[in-house]
């Protein structure tokens, strides 16, 4: 499991018939304090995320454990929208606060 942003939308206008209704959803991998990791991402969203959130995503064979994804042509899924993330007895994420200073970039939010 990684921590990554939602970055962007991808638009598709034909696919593989088993990807069809699914939402792909452009992620780049972050660190807690929001520094970029590597490379973005196309990633299936099965949860509902929207750009600017934070969440979790998995790759490889992991990303085909879901309802929406098993035994489909997947690589990277979103499986959840974080809230929060504590570490070492502190809150080192909160949603609400990601929100509150600015880093969402999801229009609905502002």
């Amino acid at each position: 499991m990684l921590f990554a942003r939602v970055i962007g939308n991808v638009v598709c206008t034909r696919k593989d018939d088993k990807l069809v209704g699914t939402k792909l959803l452009m992620v780049q991998p972050v660190d807690l304090q929001g520094a970029s990791k590597g490379n973005p991402i196309v990633a299936i969203d099965v949860v509902g995320a929207g750009e600017g959130e934070l969440v979790l995503i998995v790759q490889g064979s992991s990303a085909r454990q879901t309802k929406r994804t098993e035994g489909n042509p997947v690589d990277c899924t979103i499986f959840a929208i974080v809230d929060s993330v504590e570490r070492d007895g502190k809150i080192v994420f909160r949603k609400t606060q990601d929100y509150a200073e600015g880093r969402s970039h999801n229009k609905a939010d502002k």
